[in-house]
């Protein structure tokens, strides 16, 4: 055993230092939370250079307007035919008490619908903060409808909706919280036989959790936040934390089994399972730095808070972890469940596991060709992928404020979905600007694809050479119909009216604009971040095994997981097929972040099992062991902690499909499946079919990689093996 590698010199100064070693953890651990909640969350304000949306929003910042919060108070009546008289006269009591709040700016004369079923009372709004300006309209409007009981009487708008998918997704984030420490928990359980030894990887991926939400919070001082990082940070965390765990705690377990001393274990643990770790960890860190690639605002958030979790879980794993268990020692291993420990204590190899290599043992040909083409089977779906940013008509609609808005945009188009039309030009040419939009307006009256219904007027700035018009289309934005008015209003009705303004730049923005300008981003930086994150991957692995045949298997097993992965998102949600099952209503389509973002989690979870497995068929290799039998013995003595470390990530992940919002069950079922598949037909068909084929031919590398054997790498006597185990092939 190499005792001057850096896993090794960690473990055993915490090994004889563990008080200490678990004192500092708690201490960097605490402090990490508490620099978070000093600095706070800096949100994201910016969603990066994504095209024509883009220069949109620039001209119109270039404006300076004043852009306050509007809200709105909806009046209807249950029954379908609305009193006019009655709905005036709550109109005009929703005027006075609305005007004598606090926050609110200014209150506009109630308008009617087009087809006189609904009043519209609008509500301008103070600068401060969201809910506490909001509240106060709700409690207003909830005692105005008291006293108009045969009328409806709503108030809804963004702040509104965006107060209550805030609570839903605080209710979610504690929900999956809840959820996935039992399972979690019960996973390894069932791993260990032993409550001390399943809380350990859990208390570790916590910690790491808790020191990663901190740090992440700070460093969204430099790169702004996203409100999903959070539970990018739990879903990853989680599933690293308890995995990288697993790994080094059965390792340790294994080698007290043989008769070795706690310090010698641990020793051994980090050498081996500690390396992969490493190993590991560096593969997911370089996967999601790739996101960074995309340049935009989710995918840098993302990418900074799973590195944090990430590298936090592998340092803790690599310090606090062999403190922990040197001071346990066999109290690891108490108390014990009495049955689960006999099956988990067990020395007989696992029967089920040697069933399902036979295929790929006897007929490693035809057992890759079948795993192949199933796999492609399942991936083939994804070849149809359409991509969406999911709108608010995909939000759930069980809250009060998303049923009002459902009547608000049906009585009133231009509530809805709309197109921000944004125009630069000389102050000289203001009137012609005004003209050119109201001839641009003209066009729609009669176009279905648009709806007017005199809410709104174009705005000017102060030193009239910005001028925006909200252009409303009466359908949903995530639906054909939308997008094909946005592509009206940019290759035709724009340059037709706006476009002949001498000087006048122009663009339009809105919510349809972004869909499509997001999802198109997505496919152009789709290939750059795959090619770094195969470059370096292949580059990582080279190093790590010596062996470029290994890197390139890794890099060809791991694409064909996400290529399935990829098939499945897109069989269940671009479907109906399955709206009862998880509880969603589909859009057609895939959320435009996830295949990226899905890739990079995936490459880089994916090597956790490789590395893991391969490691133990190259320990075999090195001893000796034909490579036939060493495959065979590397992944049925890997099969128990693997299918432990798989079962914990399917079960956190599949905990978010559970959630509420599309993005978050989307990218739970898509991790879930992957894993899934990763686990059991990549590492234990198509990786045995391929190594048995290629034989010594698995460990070719070029003379420029071949490292020769240190010739000061020492062993402690009761260890011989492990001298053989980190020595390269080559």
């Amino acid at each position: 055993m190499a005792r001057g590698q850096i896993t090794v010199r960690a473990a055993r100064w915490s090994a004889t230092h563990p008080w200490r070693a678990m004192a500092m953890w708690v201490v960097v651990v605490i402090a990490c939370f508490a620099v978070g909640s000093m600095t706070g969350t800096k949100e994201s304000e910016n969603e990066g250079d994504i095209g024509e949306v883009t220069r949109a929003d620039n001209i119109v910042k270039s404006g300076n307007f004043a852009d306050p919060d509007v809200e709105s108070v909806l009046i209807t009546s249950p029954s379908g035919t609305l009193d006019q008289a009655e709905a005036t006269k709550a109109a005009g009591v929703v005027i006075q008490r609305m005007r004598a709040l606090g926050g609110v700016a200014e209150v506009a004369q109630p308008m009617p619908s087009p087809k006189k079923d609904a009043l519209i009372v609008q509500v301008t709004l103070k600068d401060g903060d969201g809910d506490n300006r909001v509240q106060p309209l709700q409690d207003t409007t909830a005692q105005i409808q008291q006293q108009y009981p045969t009328l409806r009487i709503e108030e809804v708008g963004g702040l509104s909706i965006d107060k209550a998918l805030n609570e839903t997704l605080g209710k979610d984030f504690k929900r999956a919280e809840i959820f996935s420490l039992p399972v979690t928990l019960a996973i390894l359980l069932i791993a260990f036989g032993a409550l001390i030894a399943a809380s350990v990887p859990l208390l570790l991926a916590l910690s790491a959790v808790a020191a990663a939400i901190g740090l992440s919070a700070a460093a969204s001082q430099l790169i702004p936040a996203v409100d999903a990082v959070n539970s990018v940070i739990l879903l990853i965390g989680m599933a690293v934390g308890v995995d990288y765990s697993l790994f080094y705690l059965r390792r340790e377990r294994e080698e007290r089994a043989k008769g070795r001393g706690h310090v010698d274990a641990v020793e051994i643990a980090a050498a081996t399972s500690g390396h992969a770790v490493v190993v590991s960890g560096t593969a997911v860190i370089i996967s999601m730095a790739g996101l960074f690639l995309a340049r935009d605002a989710v995918f840098s958030s993302f990418a900074v808070g799973s590195i944090l979790v990430v590298a936090v879980a592998v340092v803790g794993s690599l310090t606090v972890l062999p403190a922990v268990l040197a001071k346990l020692g066999r109290w690891v291993d108490r108390p014990r469940i009495p049955l689960v420990w006999r099956l988990t204590a067990s020395k007989a190899k696992p029967r089920f596991w040697r069933a399902v290599l036979k295929p790929a043992l006897k007929h490693p040909v035809a057992t890759l060709m079948i795993a192949v083409v199933a796999l492609l089977a399942v991936a083939s779906p994804a070849l149809g992928m359409t991509l969406k940013f999911p709108g608010t008509e995909d939000l759930p609609r069980d809250t009060a404020v998303m049923k009002a808005y459902d009547r608000l945009t049906a009585a009133f188009p231009s509530t809805g979905t709309s197109h921000e039309v944004a125009v630069r030009a000389p102050a000289n040419q203001a009137p012609a600007v005004k003209a050119a939009l109201a001839d641009l307006v003209k066009r729609t009256q009669d176009d279905k694809l648009f709806a007017q219904d005199g809410l709104e007027e174009p705005r000017a700035s102060k030193d009239g050479t910005v001028t925006t018009l909200e252009v409303a289309t009466p359908y949903e934005g995530g639906s054909q119909e939308a997008r094909d008015s946005l592509t009206k209003l940019r290759k035709e009705l724009m340059p037709e009216t706006v476009g002949k303004v001498p000087g006048a730049e122009y663009a339009v923005g809105g919510f349809v604009a972004a869909d499509v300008d997001y999802a198109a981003h997505t496919r152009a930086k789709l290939p750059l971040v795959i090619g770094f994150v195969l470059l370096l991957t292949m580059i990582v692995m080279m190093v790590t095994f010596r062996s470029v045949v290994v890197a390139v298997t890794a890099i060809g097993l791991n694409l064909l997981s996400a290529a399935a992965a990829y098939g499945v998102v897109t069989a269940v949600f671009q479907n109906t097929w399955a709206e009862g099952i998880l509880d969603f209503r589909s859009n057609g389509a895939v959320v435009s972040w996830l295949p990226l973002f899905l890739f990079v989690v995936l490459f880089g979870l994916s090597m956790d099992y490789h590395v893991f497995v391969v490691s133990r068929i190259r320990e075999a290799v090195l001893r000796g062991v034909p490579t036939k039998k060493a495959v065979a013995d590397g992944i049925t003595g890997s099969a128990g902690v693997v299918t432990s470390a798989a079962a914990v990530m399917i079960g956190v992940f599949a905990v978010f499909a559970t959630l509420s919002t599309l993005d978050m069950k989307q990218l739970g079922v898509g991790l879930a499946v992957a894993i899934l598949l990763d686990a059991t037909i990549i590492r234990a068909v198509v990786l045995p079919s391929v190594m048995i084929l290629l034989g010594d031919a698995n460990w070719w590398a070029p003379k420029w990689l071949r490292r020769k054997p240190s010739k000061h790498a020492s062993q402690p006597p009761a260890a011989p093996e492990e001298e053989r185990e980190l020595t390269p092939v080559g």
